[in-house]
């Protein structure tokens, strides 16, 4: 009766934690899903010369920023009509194009914002022929995303270039590496505004802002620049990921702050040197980086626009005063692009940006996970399958912890040998709690066992792994990157599926509520699920039965769970479980514990046949 209670005890904790992970995770992702097929489905053609566009929404436009308050950078206007498409609101406005080898799109001559960004290297699925990813989508589209300068007033009221602003081009051509542009515009009260835009080979534009007084007063200016996005983009919903308003502010550090954070709190303000901020996704950010000497006052904060949510990180330097005949000038960079590892570290040497790498969500364990990322890579150059590079660094790092883990499996084994004499001693205690603990420490002394022994090494040895965890889930190196077979993505989940025989039922399960996410499961997480099993096999067995059925147990809910999680983190799993069995299983024979692997597979197989 005790142990049917268990049972039940232990089957309702497993289905507790099945459906626990369905709704925090499994969900979001289904819907993830949806929204990216319907996106990809809504996608019209680009035009000549203009990156692929997103589907109509029902999002209000919002023409440009209303005027400035002294000392505070702009922020997002009331909207004044529906939003058009992507390309309609590129259309309609003069644009100078940006021609680089990463990037493509266009600098908008009004208001000059930069706000037509996609990427030419990264496309939305592994088809090389799919759109490119869209980065930054001007005002007017379904989810604006630009980048804007410029300057407001320390006292009075002059004429200065806005949202509204329309500049004039110098010369002509598009915006590439070797040809900067070149906009000018003059207010009619003495006046005159130069901003020169260069970019770089990579991702990164540097924005000079020069103004030249020509009136008969000096007039005070502060300079800003600004990153806004409207709407509350999709995020990936995992603790481990940070997506949403981001910085190193000085000597106040790393600063991460999310979507829904921000709205609560409306604004957090900062005083510092030394910065940049702005705005991040998993894979791809645009962020602002003043000048390392500059003093800024940042700022993250949220609003609306109408019912739509927006979301802005700025800052103003201090004032500038222009005498008459003089010309003021201030100079800013702005990365729009993919969160490359190298690349970033390359502008965090050469342009000085103050701990740049850390727009990489590297966690607590950066110490360790950057570091095994290099590694990764350098592998990664040598055998050109990243696929690969998880099995060899899987290996590397077996390889590293091999004396901790044989004292951890050594220790296990002993701990198996004398399982008999452990049953033995409680069936001879049986209501003597005291006595069998008591008992049970002879006996370790006396075959010289430490059961603490098992367990160390694996607490010292849980950084590395989460840290190798990690990079294979948050590094962009990975995404779309193939292996063999049919994973053709080890960013992405496995695609075949047990519950349609892979592919020969027409049906798809996900359709069906709360259930339908379970029944997705690949070849490699059930691969996962076989390697776990056989290694908790050779564990010792728990004493209690409640925790034995859990333990029995686990292998399967781990095989579920991890069916959602990209392919590349699955067989970095299954690999490390595979060789931990090898290891394991050689340590106990070399330690006399008998290897119950294959018998317990026959037992299952005769208790069957006798039942029958």
């Amino acid at each position: 009766m005790t142990d049917q209670k268990n049972t039940i005890i232990a089957v309702v904790l497993s289905a507790l934690v099945l459906i626990g992970w369905q709704y925090f995770v499994g969900v979001p992702q289904l819907e993830k899903q949806k929204q990216e097929q319907a996106q990809q489905q809504a996608q019209k053609q680009p035009q000549p010369g203009q990156p692929a566009t997103p589907a109509q929404t029902a999002q209000p436009n919002v023409p440009g920023a209303p005027p400035a308050v002294p000392g505070q950078a702009p922020a997002a206007a009331t909207p004044t009509q529906q939003p058009v498409t992507r390309a309609a609101a590129i259309a309609a406005t003069p644009r100078v194009a940006i021609d680089t080898p990463a990037l493509r799109g266009s600098v908008a001559l009004k208001g000059a914002r930069i706000d037509d960004i996609s990427l030419n290297g990264y496309h939305t699925t592994v088809d090389p022929t799919s759109p490119a990813i869209v980065l930054l989508s001007p005002s007017g589209s379904p989810e604006p995303f630009y980048a804007e300068f410029g300057w407001v007033p320390a006292s009075g009221s002059p004429k200065l270039p806005n949202a509204e602003t329309v500049w004039t081009q110098q010369g002509s051509g598009a915006l590439t590496p070797t040809q900067p542009l070149t906009l000018t515009w003059n207010n009619g009260e003495g006046l005159t505004f130069r901003r020169v835009i260069s970019v770089d080979d990579k991702y990164l534009f540097t924005v000079k802002d020069d103004v030249t007084n020509g009136g008969s007063a000096a007039i005070s200016l502060y300079p800003y620049a600004l990153i806004s996005r409207h709407g509350t983009p999709h995020i990936e919903g995992y603790y481990i990921l940070h997506e949403g308003l981001i910085g190193v502010l000085g000597d106040k550090g790393l600063q991460e702050v999310t979507y829904k954070k921000i709205e609560e709190e409306k604004s957090q303000q900062f005083d510092v040197t030394n910065a940049w901020l702005g705005i991040t996704d998993k894979y791809w950010a645009a962020t602002l980086a003043p000048a390392s000497d500059a003093h800024v006052k940042a700022r993250f904060s949220s609003g609306t626009v109408g019912t739509l949510k927006t979301y802005q990180t700025d800052y103003l330097q201090d004032a500038q005063s222009v005498a008459p005949g003089a010309t003021a000038s201030v100079s800013t960079r702005l990365f729009a692009g993919a969160k490359e590892v190298n690349v970033l570290n390359n502008y965090e040497k050469t342009q000085g940006i103050n701990r740049f790498d850390l727009m990489i969500d590297w966690g607590w364990f950066y110490f360790i996970t950057k570091p095994m990322f290099f590694v990764m890579d350098y592998i990664y150059r040598l055998v050109g399958n990243f696929g690969i590079a998880i099995l060899l660094v899987t290996v590397l790092v077996k390889g590293l912890f091999f004396p901790l883990a044989n004292k951890s499996y050594a220790s296990m084994a002993k701990m198996k040998a004398v399982q008999p004499q452990m049953q033995a001693l409680r069936e001879r205690y049986p209501d003597d709690k005291v006595k069998q603990q008591q008992e049970l420490m002879e006996l370790y002394k006396r075959e010289k066992i430490n059961p603490v022994a098992g367990c160390l090494p694996i607490v010292v040895q849980i950084p590395v792994f989460f840290a190798l965890y990690k990079v294979l889930f948050i590094t962009i190196e990975m995404r779309h990157a193939p292996f063999f077979g049919w994973i053709r993505d080890l960013s992405a989940p496995d695609p075949t599926n047990i519950f349609t025989l892979f592919g020969l039922i027409p049906w798809d399960p996900m359709v069906l509520p709360v259930v339908g996410h379970f029944l997705h499961l690949g070849i490699w997480p059930m691969i996962m699920g076989v390697t776990m099993w056989a290694q908790m096999k050779l564990n010792p067995a728990p004493p209690d039965p409640t925790q034995k059925m859990i333990f029995d147990w686990m292998p399967l809910i781990f095989t579920f769970m991890l069916a959602s999680f990209s392919a590349g983190l699955v067989i970095y799993w299954a690999w490390n479980n595979t060789l931990s069995v090898i290891q394991q299983s050689i340590i106990m024979k070399k330690n006399g514990a008998k290897i119950e692997l294959f018998d317990n597979v026959k037992s299952l197989f005769g208790k069957k046949k006798t039942q029958t």
